[in-house]
């Protein structure tokens, strides 16, 4: 059933909402509402439930992150708290892992790197590009060393690889059995 699936939150940064437009010669021809659709017809095939948002501010990232934490203001939400935006949340930690894509932020945003590190979900970083091999200006990670792992230049693969990854951690092998990380000493 659904709703007894791990939750995992795909977060999308600025600009991400002009993928398919936006330098395709960088970032791909496919749409985001593709990108999204295919991880959730995937995270259906993984056992995860896969929930997706994009926002183009840092604090509407910060909150959603809080948000699919299970908290606001530090405390656990109750099931229907305004800043849910309608939305029924169930808490405690509605998500159990998330994958980011920062955009922007990944070079400048030490706040969203605290909202990563402060919930202490499992997540991965993911950037279509290779940051590496492009501007200078873009070579620093802020947001990855909060993450378990980051994945970047494979396009829209290297969401699907992140959603593998965390599915492997968060599905059982058996019945009543909990995911664990499969790297001595990763974190969850």
């Amino acid at each position: 059933m659904a709703g007894d699936r791990p939750r995992v939150l795909v977060l999308h940064g600025p600009n991400l909402n002009l993928l398919g437009v936006r330098e395709p010669h960088i970032y791909g021809a496919t749409g985001l509402a593709e990108i999204d659709a295919g991880l959730v017809a995937l995270g259906d095939q993984l056992g995860v439930t896969v929930e997706t948002h994009q926002a183009n501010g840092e604090g509407q990232l910060i909150d959603r992150i809080h948000l699919f934490a299970g908290l606001v203001d530090g405390h656990a939400i109750p099931a229907a708290h305004p800043r849910a935006g309608g939305q029924s949340v169930d808490p405690p930690h509605t998500a159990r892992g998330l994958i980011i894509n920062p955009g922007g932020y990944t070079h400048t945003s030490v706040a969203l790197r605290d909202a990563i590190a402060g919930v202490g979900l499992p997540t991965i970083e993911v950037h279509l590009s290779n940051i590496y091999a492009r501007e200078p200006l873009r070579h620093t990670s802020i947001t990855g060393a909060a993450c378990t792992a980051v994945i970047m230049g494979l396009g829209s693969e290297s969401y699907r690889l992140a959603l593998h990854a965390l599915a492997a951690r968060l599905v059982p092998d058996e019945p009543g059995e909990q995911g664990e990380p499969k790297t001595p000493g990763s974190r969850r």
